[in-house]
């Protein structure tokens, strides 16, 4: 069974933003890990997006940023995608399906991560 291991920052786009518009923009950077013994290929992501009135918005698609990163064991990808919330805090978790070369399917989970304005959240 393969491990896929995801860490996450995040960032707060304060020139990007609007909050007298209701618009806090955030950068997110994602960095995958293949840690099991098969190399993978990302399929699809699935991410469930958090307000901080508790409204979600679903995002799923093939790859990320437009690819599908094949990861051989110990190989990492990093990327770095954006959100926009309607509020200055809110979190994001979600999952990638992987397909490993001997063919069988898997997800694999990310773990929730808030996305704040600096100092908001103690």
């Amino acid at each position: 069974m393969s491990s896929i291991e995801v860490s996450t920052q995040t960032q707060y786009l304060e020139g990007d933003s609007a909050p007298d518009e209701d618009k806090y923009v955030f950068a997110y950077t994602i960095t995958i890990t293949n840690g099991g013994e098969v190399p993978a290929k990302l399929i699809t992501r699935h991410w469930w997006i958090t307000d901080g009135q508790g409204e979600v918005r679903e995002v799923h698609g093939t790859g990320v940023v437009g690819e599908q990163p094949h990861l051989q064991p110990a190989q990492s990808f990093k990327y770095t995608s954006g959100a926009i919330l309607t509020t200055p805090v809110g979190a994001m978790h979600g999952y990638y399906e992987f397909e490993a070369d001997d063919g069988s399917r898997f997800d694999a989970a990310i773990p929730a991560f808030s996305l704040s304005l600096p100092n908001i959240v103690h």
